[in-house]
């Protein structure tokens, strides 16, 4: 399972066959006992890295890869991901990560020790997430182009559901964004979270400006306001909004463990949204969030529709099990209630809360009649238009 969005699926479909040579008729129980040195073969193969390395098209290829090896593990122990990644010991743990070029900010040892920290009281942390789940905030608000009504009806159905985190995008107009920010507000009250996100559309003076006039209705973050791979603007956007309370969220657009520690070490960033599928599956992801621990960055993972809420769920409550030990106010899951109807595992949330899945696996095998209605491009999806 990897991520895209319709033109372009070919060709990471190419690239997951272009590696696949180097997984395709190994020894599983090898794998998973050298789990980082296969990492590194997939993201240094010496031709293929040319196309990223490690970005792009060909790292959501290593995603897809990684992530189907890390679904398999979990059957083949028959438990879900989270409890996979909960069960091991700090050594067999970290043993999956690729510390070449974060070890000057975290090490193998380091990491270790921040895991055997925790070991003490995660038996109670995973039975307090059983009863009560992980929070989950809503995107489902406020897409661009839904009326007044629609935000407002939308905002009362999802606090009715126990959400507490309400997110919209902004960023077409800052009149417009003002009115709408102002009926999330009214509607979720002061005691909630509103967020905003602005997928990337402004350049670091502008997303300043921007955000100031939004901030009467205290957002906790701004999300993606310039280019992901902007560390410094991100730096400078961050400074510039820390007097008015509103944090810089971003990540799920960044490639790989690289930016992501920069953008830790910068203070570009307030909050820290992983993605399942843009980062090299879990062993990349682990390293991530061992560093945002250190750096004492919340963890709050982008999940759009399309499987990658189903994942997603899986790293934030090994984190908070192991890792965190806590959910600090205004961390969240980000959950949109779209297309989970094409999976055998369905997300469960309860009372705006992600309920941990007891299935094995990692949650994303479609339904087989999925495959005969959309394969591209044989499906009768695609046949029939």
């Amino acid at each position: 399972m990897t991520f895209t969005l319709g033109r372009g699926t070919e060709i990471v479909v190419a690239a997951i066959r272009a590696l696949s040579h180097i997984i395709l008729f190994q020894d599983h129980d090898t794998i998973f006992k050298n789990f980082a040195s296969y990492w590194r073969k997939l993201t240094s193969e010496t031709q293929l890295r040319w196309l990223g390395p490690e970005k792009g098209v060909i790292h959501l290829a290593t995603a897809a890869i990684v992530n189907a090896l890390w679904d398999l593990w979990a059957r083949i122990e028959e438990k879900p991901v989270w409890k996979l990644l909960v069960d091991m010991e700090p050594e067999q743990l970290v043993s999956v990560i690729d510390f070449r070029y974060i070890s000057e900010v975290i090490t193998k040892e380091e990491a270790i020790e921040i895991l055997q920290r925790n070991v003490e009281g995660k038996s109670d942390r995973e039975t307090f997430l059983r009863n009560n789940g992980y929070p989950a905030y809503t995107t489902q608000v406020g897409w661009l182009g839904y009326s007044d009504d629609k935000v407002k009806s939308l905002c009362e159905k999802y606090l009715s559901d126990g959400f507490t985190g309400f997110k919209i995008k902004v960023g077409e107009n800052v009149e417009d964004d003002k009115r709408r920010c102002g009926i999330v507000r009214d509607a979720i009250g002061s005691e909630n979270y509103l967020m905003i996100d602005a997928n990337q559309r402004w350049d670091v003076l502008e997303a300043i400006a921007y955000v100031k006039e939004l901030a009467p209705y205290k957002p906790l973050w701004i999300e993606e306001p310039t280019s992901p791979d902007d560390i410094l603007g991100h730096a400078t956007i961050s400074k510039a909004l820390k007097p008015f309370g509103i944090g810089v969220a971003s990540g799920e657009m960044v490639s790989n463990r690289v930016i992501f520690k920069q953008l830790l070490q910068s203070r570009g960033i307030q909050y820290c949204q992983i993605d399942s599928c843009r980062l090299g599956s879990i062993n990349e992801n682990l390293a991530v969030y061992l560093m945002a621990k250190k750096l004492n960055v919340p963890v709050c993972p982008h999940a759009g529709g399309v499987g990658l809420c189903e994942m997603v769920q899986h790293l934030q409550f090994f984190d908070y099990i192991c890792l965190s030990a806590t959910i600090q106010p205004g961390q969240f899951i980000e959950y949109v209630d779209d297309e989970h109807d094409h999976f055998t595992t369905e997300i469960t949330i309860s009372n705006g809360n992600y309920m941990p899945p007891e299935e094995p696996g990692y949650s994303v095998r479609f339904k087989e009649e999925i495959f005969q209605e959309y394969e591209y491009p044989r499906g009768t999806k695609w046949s029939t238009r």
